[in-house]
């Protein structure tokens, strides 16, 4: 998947809370930020020129199609640098150290925006890091087993969160992206299985937010 980013003002009267709208052939992703919203518009990778060739008066019909609250801000939307493209991608190095270089967080491990949970990841690499390092730079004994010692322990942790990911990524959006509606307009769609059980059973919401918020390996300071 790749996402089309873009940000529309928040007026009085408008949702408070973060939120998405799931339809056939599209997912929409609403953030609050205060004063703007901070939209995500998820397309299938590969077909932002496709989007873009529809023009800007289609893509704003459809903003208004799942967002109707937004009908009176669309045309802030004057051209198409208002719009980001986000290239999702999910890979990782197979050595994240040489010889007096680390690599971690994004330099290590792109990762889907799916949880947005790449900055913890980010921060978590960071802790590992001087957990481990502190000492041996201290004492200026740096070797490349110390690095060695980092990517150990933090990838695991990066591969599971990655391989969730992915398997959101294949089960849920790229199977609503590739549906379409025989009339070819954006009707409601019931949320996928995975996120209906989210939704119904408490223990699975708190394994979820433990994952998002803390991950598979939380790192604390200890230096």
């Amino acid at each position: 998947m790749d996402v089309l980013w873009l940000r529309l003002r928040r007026t009085p009267g408008d949702p408070e809370e973060t939120a998405g709208r799931i339809d056939v052939g599209r997912i929409f992703i609403m953030i609050n930020r205060g004063y703007e919203w901070q939209l995500g518009f998820v397309i299938s990778k590969g077909t932002s020129e496709r989007v873009r060739e529809q023009g800007m008066p289609a893509f704003r019909e459809t903003i208004i199609k799942l967002a109707p609250f937004l009908r009176n801000r669309v045309s802030d939307l004057r051209d198409w640098n208002e719009v980001k493209l986000l290239t999702v991608r999910v890979d990782r190095l197979s050595q994240w150290y040489r010889s007096g270089l680390l690599c971690i967080g994004d330099a290590a491990h792109a990762m889907s925006p799916v949880g947005g949970v790449g900055i913890n990841l980010a921060i978590q690499d960071a802790v590992a890091a001087a957990n481990i390092l502190a000492a041996p730079l201290r004492e200026g004994r740096v070797a490349d087993s110390d690095l060695r010692q980092v990517q150990k322990r933090r990838a695991l942790p990066t591969r599971l969160t990655q391989s969730l990911q992915l398997a959101i990524q294949n089960r849920v959006i790229k199977r609503t992206l590739e549906r379409r509606s025989l009339a070819g307009e954006t009707k409601k769609l019931a949320p996928p299985l995975m996120l209906r059980l989210v939704k119904r059973f408490p223990a699975i919401q708190r394994l979820n937010a433990r994952l998002v918020g803390l991950g598979f390996r939380p790192e604390h300071v200890r230096i």
